[in-house]
């Protein structure tokens, strides 16, 4: 046996299906996507065995792109979890087959509750499209299993099915990135449209601040204990005057080894670029970088200080560029 070759076959079998299913797709296809864009209630997506698995991923997609959608468990439901199904609920069954008996003990009590039956299957004379609402057949193909009876290109379809329905239905929604990252927060593009400098700011105790007219060591002592590579020189009313990084340090002992003399007035960056606390994290690490600097101060109305932002507390927070 030619491995290479036979794995290239399910693949080359899997296209051809999802090729056909493609060009089945007519009518019912759309009143089905407006049933779900109708619906007041849930989407409830069923299934077992393998077609149960790709149900669960359905919904999981569903979730994530707009349309609220939950998975129900068949022989779960006969136990009592039909409690999550109402009246103003879509439920989409999917059998390849259409004759599972854990799903057909419930449609019954489903279609007493009132909810909307669709379902998705591949023979059209099945007891489950004889309950339903709406229903989708798929043409007969062929299975990627050698013996044509594992399910593998029928569930690759059905998962494609479930993946357009889900697309279709986000941009009726008008479902957009903000949406997106808002049910995803732990995600890299939630971070990047939700995370605000404020969250992640150094403030309080934690900021390295000095007052105008201190001396070179005490702000040097300041930046140093804080660790922030940066401290913040501020009038008696929190108002920013200028800045004085560890870079700045570096160059002004290569020009004065004698400095320790100075006030931190006369060495400090004077009216120094600032973001503000409602600026989203990632647009202030563009400013940084654009600016080749390490740190920003944050301020709020009329230059007051209210913290410092530094490229590592945002890469720290899962934000990049």
């Amino acid at each position: 046996m030619d491995i290479l070759e036979e794995g290239q076959k399910v693949f080359k079998t899997e296209v051809r299906a999802l090729e056909q299913i493609c060009g089945s797709l007519d009518g019912s296809f759309i009143d089905i996507v407006k049933a779900i864009y109708n619906c007041r209630g849930k989407l409830i997506v069923t299934g077992m065995g393998k077609s149960g698995h790709m149900a669960r991923k359905i919904a999981a997609t569903m979730s994530s792109l707009g349309t609220t959608a939950i998975f129900l468990h068949p022989a779960e439901a006969l136990h009592g979890d039909l409690g999550m199904v109402n009246g103003e609920d879509v439920v989409m069954a999917i059998s390849n087959s259409g004759e599972i008996e854990e799903i057909l003990q419930i449609l019954p009590n489903i279609k007493l509750i009132g909810a909307k039956i669709i379902t998705i299957t591949g023979n059209k004379d099945s007891t489950m499209v004889a309950y339903s609402d709406l229903a989708y057949i798929f043409p007969r193909i062929e299975e990627a299993c050698s013996m044509n009876l594992a399910p593998t290109s029928s569930t690759t379809a059905v998962l494609v099915f479930g993946d357009a329905l889900a697309v279709v239905l986000s941009k009726l929604y008008g479902f957009n990135e903000e949406n997106y990252a808002m049910i995803h927060p732990s995600g890299a593009l939630g971070k990047k449209l939700l995370v605000k400098v404020g969250a992640i700011m150094h403030k309080g105790r934690a900021n390295a601040i000095v007052l105008l007219n201190s001396t070179f060591n005490e702000a040097i002592l300041e930046m140093s204990s804080k660790g922030l590579s940066m401290v913040n020189i501020v009038d008696e009313n929190m108002v920013l005057k200028g800045v004085f990084t560890d870079g700045d340090l570096r160059r002004l002992f290569r020009k004065n080894p004698d400095s320790y003399n100075l006030l931190i007035d006369d060495c400090m960056t004077k009216n120094p670029i600032t973001v503000d606390a409602e600026v989203l994290a990632v647009d202030a690490l563009r400013l940084l970088h654009e600016k080749n600097i390490t740190s920003l101060p944050v301020v709020e109305k009329n230059d007051v200080l209210i913290g410092t932002i530094r490229v590592l507390d945002i890469m720290n927070a899962g934000i990049l560029l």
